[in-house]
C-alpha cells in the first residue's frame, strides 16, 4: 500500500508577515485628528461613540457590551454611570 501525503503541503499562517501583539495607544494629536474628521464629516453618532470610548477608558470588549440603558436614564443621558 502507498501512503497518501496528506500533510505534505506547507500551511501558511494567516498572520505571516503582520505585526502581532498589543498596539501602542493613540497619541493626543491622533485623537484630536479623529475627532475633527468626524465633526467635519457630520458623523455625530460616531463622534459620540468615539468620545465615550476615549473618555471612559474602557477596553474594546467592555465598550461593545454597553447598552443604551447603561448610560441613559429615561430620555436623558446620565452625567455619571458605574459599569461593573
Amino acid at each position: 500500500m502507498e501512503a497518501i501525503g496528506v500533510g505534505s503541503a506547507r500551511r501558511v499562517p494567516w498572520n505571516e508577515g503582520r505585526l502581532t501583539g498589543q498596539k501602542s495607544p493613540l497619541k493626543l494629536r491622533e485623537i484630536w485628528a479623529i475627532r475633527i474628521r468626524l465633526q467635519l464629516a457630520g458623523k455625530t453618532r460616531d463622534l459620540a461613540l468615539f468620545n465615550l470610548a476615549i473618555d471612559s477608558k474602557l477596553r474594546g470588549c467592555d465598550f461593545t457590551r454597553l447598552r443604551v440603558s447603561d448610560i441613559c436614564l429615561g430620555s436623558r443621558v446620565a452625567a455619571r454611570t458605574t459599569i461593573t
